[in-house]
């Protein structure tokens, strides 16, 4: 994406050139979700256009990963890192530590961005300011974006403040949303994090998300899904065929083989309620139920996230 400076400075996001900087379009992030990393690259060098930015991925954010970006070669770097971390597959002790995009131009009059997701690890604590350094190369000359106030001094003051976000909590991110509920136990099932997607007024059709875990040594099958304000709550899967998305539900259920994890998200598997007499409305929390062959209907509480959200808590928290 390509906008004219002029435009930006029109709308007020930046007040003048000596503070239009490399910045991060996203300001917050949750422990444990996955950030995504928007660069915003604000100008050139003295008027020379931009043709090289290098990040440099800070301690606690984990597995980042790169989007491509046509017309410049990516290249990465991998390290150890200080710890081993829990993600979301597991454990990591190493990974990107730094992400450059190289061999394109943008003019100084224009601006681009650059992107890259990553797991915020839950070491980080809600009021932590995470910090990420940016290098900016040019046809002539460099910035550095890579400094970091000390304790007591105001980023404002410096010259080159590297781009930063703020850890908050889960209902501090605008999706009005409290921490997650603990896990359920239903037999050899851990089920983690139900939620819905909040929905206009006179949707007839609502998402669902849930994560489920099994431990035993048995296979399970989930069936169904239900919630108050529909009629009916079905397993849904969703594909590219042939460049067009297409969705269908899943007559024989879901099995959840043993020892395996099944996800149901937006974008793959998710549960499908339809016949709707009300709308979810973002914040809330709902009683509902979800139905396997084997461990039987068991009840679970619904947190509702904002409208088009891809994660509990409107944000990125989990995404392949």
């Amino acid at each position: 994406m390509k906008i004219s400076v002029s435009a930006v400075i029109g709308l007020g996001l930046v007040a003048s050139a000596a503070q239009a900087h490399a910045v991060l379009e996203r300001k917050q992030a949750i422990p444990g979700s996955t950030y995504r990393g928007v660069v915003q690259i604000m100008h050139g060098c003295d008027g020379k256009p931009t043709t090289k930015v290098s990040v440099s991925i800070p301690e606690g954010l984990i597995g980042a990963k790169p989007m491509p970006k046509p017309g410049w070669t990516l290249a990465t770097t991998r390290g150890a890192y200080a710890k081993t971390y829990t993600t979301h597959h597991g454990t990591a002790s190493e990974g990107v530590k730094s992400i450059t995009w190289s061999g394109g131009s943008l003019p100084d009059d224009e601006v681009d961005e650059f992107t890259f997701l990553a797991q915020v690890s839950d070491t980080f604590e809600p009021g932590a300011t995470v910090y990420v350094p940016v290098q900016q190369g040019c046809a002539e000359g460099s910035h550095s974006w890579s400094d970091i106030p000390k304790p007591g001094q105001d980023a404002h003051d410096l010259k080159a403040a590297a781009p930063a976000f703020r850890i908050v909590q889960a209902a501090q991110t605008g999706g009005a949303m409290a921490a997650q509920a603990a896990p359920i136990k239903a037999g050899d099932l851990t089920i983690e994090t139900p939620w819905l997607r909040a929905t206009p007024n006179g949707a007839k059709v609502a998402g669902g998300y849930v994560r489920i875990t099994n431990t035993g040594s048995t296979p399970d099958v989930l069936t169904g899904a239900a919630v108050p304000f529909a009629k009916s709550g079905d397993i849904h899967s969703m594909s590219m065929e042939g460049g067009v998305m297409k969705m269908a539900p899943v007559s024989d259920g879901l099995t959840i083989k043993p020892g395996e994890t099944v996800e149901l998200k937006p974008g793959g598997y998710h549960l499908m309620f339809e016949g709707l007499t009300g709308a979810p409305k973002a914040g809330e929390t709902i009683a509902g139920t979800l139905t396997f062959q084997r461990a039987g209907t068991v009840p679970v509480t619904f947190s509702v996230a904002p409208i088009g959200a891809s994660a509990p808590g409107g944000q990125h928290q989990h995404q392949h």
